[in-house]
Formats: C-alpha cells, structure tokens, sequence
C-alpha cells in the first residue's frame, strides 16, 4: 500500500511539474517570460497540497528552480545565483513547499485522530452493548440447565423441551454476538487496513443467503441483482456479516413485515446494496444514532424475549466504513425500513 502511494505521489508531483515546463516554455514563446516564476511557485503549491508529507514539495522547489535559472533565465542554459531574484524565487518556493507541506499534514493528522476518535467511541458502546445485552441470554441459560439438573423429575416432558428449546435459542443468539465481535476484531486498529480480494457479487450473495436461511429456513427474501456479472474488493467474511445482521435484524425486529427483500445495483463505480422490508419501520428519535449501539432500548423478538437492535447495526456500520463505504437507515414512505449501504468496485492489486 505504501509502495503504491509513493509511485502515485511520485507521477501526480512529475505531472504537474512537466505541465508548468510545458506551460513555461509556451509562456517564453509568447514573450512574457516574466510570468515563469509564478507558473512554478503556483506548481509547487499544487505538488506540496496534493502529495503526502514534505519531500515532493521541496523536490518540486529545487527542481523550479534550477529549471527556471537555467532555462528561463538570462544567460540562458547556464546556474547563476548571483542574481538576487533568482535568490527570491528560490526562497518563495521552498518556503511555500515547507509552509503547504506542514498544513496539510497537520489537516491530515487532525484527520486521522478525528477518525480515531469515532472509531473509539464506536467501539466503548459496543462493548456497552455487548456487556448489557450478554448477562439476559447467559442468566437464562444458568436458570433453565439448573432448573433441568436439580428438578428434572418435577417436570413434565412439555417444560423440560420448553427449557431446552430456551437454551437452544440463547445459546444460537449468543454465537452471532461472538461472530459479531469476531468481525470487529477482523477490522483491528486504525493501522491495519482491510485485507481486501475482488468476490463475484452472485457467490457473495449465495454465501450470504445460505447462512441466512440455515438461521431462518421459512422467511423468503426477495433477491434482485445486477444482470452483468460484478466483482467487489471486500473482505468477503465481514460483508456477509454485514448482510446477514440486516436481514436478520428485520426477522427480529420489523413487527408486522410480510416481505423481506436485497437489492443490490450499480451506479458508476459504486456497487449498491439494500434490503428492505414493510413493517413497522424505525421510531424517529432513533434513525439519528441507530448505528451507534447507544441507545439502550430494548426491542422484543417474536418468542417474546428481549434483545438490543444496536449491537449488529453498530457492528454493520464499522464494517462498512472500515471499507470506505457508507451506510445509511430511513423509513420508508409505504411502510418499512430501508437499509442502504455503499462499496466501490476499483480493481484491487496484489500489493494492496
């Protein structure tokens, strides 16, 4: 990755450089040569913004320099620095190199820990979350074994299944939750960059509906994919998180929902995904922070039971933008929810 933002750093510098010469000489020709300086000092400008850290810009600096002492300056083809104005606009590019270089840098790095902030914030209610949310399905479980253990003679065989099915289903919710938090310990620190391979869109869907319908064998999802084939650099396992905490947080959660649908089209160079249902929507006061895992709600499921929406939500929005894509939630005008979120199909290569 680094490798290839310096030869993109180093062609974007070069470029721009190679258009002020042209722009120079163009300029000399028309008999204005006391422009040229200005036509560097503005190149330098543009190489020291659009490049990272300090070395492009003085690069550019240096070579301006000579390139106007030598060639745009009387006598020509010749270095000399004796003459107090090249003296000038050697210091004026250097300076405007060192001065650029150092604010965008520090607007970067503001950048950078701006992000991080959101990153660490997301991740304390998460765990917020993730600590509320695990003690009601592992008392239940402690409850409904010992129950079993110590008065199993008492019990008829409808509450001994009832009991078993009680912890069959705490102990199947509890495994999403790890999957859940395995998928945010894939996405690590702020450092390491999400390892990224080019999937066939049909088999990341197929993958995605498989482990969906192993979890709910009767709810139908209507499918509409692109008719051409599509191939997006994701990390394949956290997208299929990603799908399936959707589609299953609208089993759990869209009271009423009769049809349950994914789309998934292009735009450009974005690939497009949503899923929709037409329940009972989201209430108003929780569409603003829904991706967050702040909101302590409690949401009740269909075998009466109570569950927090936020978690898988707030592990599908660090996942997304761990991949540099959006994610966005709204109600939709018939009825229902919609959930939309964005990738980008660019071409992965091997050294990223």
């Amino acid at each position: 990755m680094k490798m290839r933002e310096a030869v993109k750093n180093t062609l974007l510098a070069a470029a721009i450089f190679l258009l002020a010469l042209v722009l120079s000489i163009l300029i000399q020709t028309l008999g204005v040569r006391e422009h040229v300086t200005t036509v560097f000092v503005f190149a330098v400008f543009l190489i020291s913004l659009l490049t990272e850290g300090y070395v492009y810009g003085v690069v550019s600096a240096v070579a301006g320099t000579l390139a106007v002492n030598y060639a745009f300056t009387y006598p020509y083809f010749t270095l000399n620095f004796t003459v107090r104005r090249n003296l000038i606009s050697a210091v004026i590019m250097v300076t405007i190199a060192v001065l650029t270089g150092m604010l965008t840098t520090r607007v970067k790095q503001h950048k950078a820990a701006k992000a991080e902030s959101e990153k660490e914030r997301m991740r304390a209610n998460l765990l917020r979350a993730v600590s509320h949310d695990l003690r009601t399905p592992l008392t239940t479980i402690y409850s409904a074994s010992s129950t079993l253990l110590d008065k199993r003679e008492q019990l008829t065989d409808q509450q001994r299944d009832l009991m078993l099915k009680s912890i069959q289903e705490d102990s199947e919710w509890l495994v999403r939750m790890v999957e859940n938090l395995l998928s945010i310990t894939r996405i690590g620190s702020e450092r390491i960059e999400i390892a990224k391979t080019p999937v066939i869109l049909d088999e990341l869907i197929d993958s995605a509906m498989t482990k969906f319908h192993s979890r709910y064998p009767g709810q139908e999802v209507a499918l509409e994919l692109p008719e051409d084939m599509v191939a997006i650099p994701v990390d394949a396992i956290l997208i299929e998180q990603v799908l399936i905490n959707l589609l299953e947080n609208a089993v759990l959660h869209a009271e009423g929902m009769t049809t349950l649908s994914l789309r998934v089209f292009t735009l450009g160079r974005q690939a497009i995904f949503e899923v929709a249902d037409n329940g009972c929507g989201i209430r108003e006061d929780r569409l603003s922070h829904i991706f967050s895992g702040s909101y302590e709600a409690l949401e009740s499921t269909p075998d009466g039971r109570k569950r927090n929406a936020g978690i898988g939500l707030s592990v599908c929005a660090t996942i997304i933008k761990a991949h540099g894509g959006e994610i966005t939630a709204e109600n939709r005008r018939g009825g229902g929810a919609l959930f939309r979120f964005t990738l980008g199909k660019e071409d992965i290569t091997d050294d990223e």
